[in-house]
């Protein structure tokens, strides 16, 4: 009979704490919570903090958590979560474990004079691995198919492919620091004894002059020496560290004579990597060269959308389509974006809507043709007539307001290629009807009145843009 599962449930975190990385522990385990034992049915419910938690588990440590199970409950243990899918109002799902726990129980062997643990110990070296930058989350498109299934090949079978050195370059924010830090988190899981180390090219060279001003040099090289899966992030900064290249070229070598796998990301292929030695370039490029390019608008689409059903955020679609479509093809300028709307949305107490995004663009953002925001117009507009803005949000139908009023939805439509609604919900909350009666005005007034006319290529030629 099992007196105090929640004791048992204690020892299972205790095994696996010393089968994972104080990072993995922290991230994935610390903050389940235990709930219940059913000794009858044999099945232990836990608390966990939301859905990817839940399957990021499900996916990478169904085994470790089926034996530390088993090892503490015994065998037939069926896992079962509760899921919070709203923390604010206490709203939660209970979800069943792929399957029931069953796992043959080991013999321990003896090392020396220890008996080992069932779970066998990982090394104590910390990969520097960002655990959230996963594959899962590494959303594919044309621009990435490549590079992101050569990634995961590589990770499922480290130094076992044509594929090493396997050198990937992209221009910043397009995801070479996510890809390479996926394939170690996939390769560390796949073989926890492998040692995986992930390191900035600028951290290997602090580390590398610290060494030389201690004189260890060698020990140094000897721990780099042991690594099974290297991963170097941003080596374009070593193009003038000729030191730190010789240094490299050494354990390098070393390294790919073994078969150990060597993963280099860049900004520039190998060619335009100036400062660096043939001898080096050849290296890196007798693997496979990978390049990953900016996203388009659609997978752009696809990422926004995959963030907002993980962080479970309620985004409208034309903001979506609008975010895709400045964010320069950027996946770090789609994460700011997207954290700032939260943000703002959560102080302000507001909804996410056009008007928010076109600010938090134009500052997030930067655009070598940004485009006009209804913002952007307004001000322009206003202040030529020197009218205030909340008179233009007004329902006066003061003959200058009610001017100002309709060349600022003519311009909109013409600039932003709005629909009718959508202008009239940003300009003062009216129908589609007044945008498109206030853009016929304007537009017949045109045809017929040159001053007019002049006045608003004024206006335009304030923005710019060509008419």
């Amino acid at each position: 009979m099992v007196n105090n599962p929640k004791a048992l449930w204690d020892n299972c975190l205790s095994l696996i704490k010393d089968n994972v990385t104080e990072q993995q522990f922290r991230t994935w385990f610390a903050p389940i919570v235990f709930e219940s034992y059913n000794e009858d049915s044999r099945t232990l419910l836990v608390q966990v903090p939301s859905m990817y938690v839940y399957e990021y588990l499900e996916q990478y440590y169904v085994g470790l958590l089926s034996k530390a199970l088993t090892r503490c409950f015994g065998q037939n243990v069926q896992l079962t979560y509760r899921v919070v899918t709203d923390k604010q109002h206490g709203i939660a799902q209970v979800v069943e474990g792929d399957d029931p726990v069953n796992i043959e129980p080991q013999q321990p062997t003896v090392r020396g004079n220890k008996t080992p643990d069932v779970l066998d110990a990982v090394s104590d070296l910390n990969p520097q691995l960002d655990v959230h930058k996963t594959f899962q989350n590494f959303i594919e498109g044309a621009s990435n198919k490549l590079p992101r299934t050569v990634g995961i090949s590589i990770a499922e079978h480290p130094g076992k492919s044509t594929f090493n050195p396997f050198f990937v370059y992209g221009p910043s924010g397009c995801g070479k620091t996510h890809l390479v830090n996926a394939i170690g988190v996939r390769c560390k899981e796949m073989y926890p004894h492998k040692r995986v180390l992930y390191v900035s090219a600028r951290l290997f060279q602090v580390q590398f002059t610290d060494a030389v001003r201690q004189n260890k040099v060698n020990e140094f090289i000897q721990f780099y020496q042991t690594i099974d899966v290297l991963i170097v992030d941003d080596i374009q900064e070593w193009a003038t560290a000729v030191k730190t290249l010789d240094t490299f070229f050494h354990i390098f070598d070393h390294l790919f004579r073994l078969g150990k796998q060597i993963i280099l990301a860049s900004d520039r292929p190998p060619v335009d990597l100036q400062g660096v030695k043939d001898r080096l370039l050849t290296r890196f490029s007798c693997g496979l060269i990978a390049e990953l390019e900016h996203p388009n608008v659609q997978l752009c689409i696809d990422i926004l959308k995959a963030k907002c059903r993980r962080d479970g955020l309620k985004i409208p679609e034309d903001v979506i389509q609008f975010i895709a479509e400045t964010a320069n093809g950027s996946v770090r300028d789609l994460e700011g974006v997207v954290n700032s709307l939260m943000a703002y949305s959560i102080v302000y107490n507001s909804n996410i809507d056009m008007r928010l995004a076109e600010r938090i663009i134009q500052r997030a953002v930067k655009v070598d043709n940004k485009p006009l925001t209804v913002d952007d117009i307004l001000e322009k507009v206003c202040g030529h007539y020197k009218v205030p803005q909340q008179q233009i949000f007004s329902r006066s139908r003061k003959r200058d307001y009610v001017l100002v009023r309709q060349i600022s939805m003519y311009l909109t439509q013409k600039y932003t290629k709005m629909p009718a609604g959508r202008i009239g919900q940003l300009i003062g909350g009216r129908d589609h009807s007044t945008v498109i009666h206030s853009c016929s005005a304007i537009e017949q007034r045109l045809k017929v009145d040159k001053a007019f006319l002049s006045e608003l290529s004024s206006i335009e030629n304030s923005f710019k843009l060509k008419k």
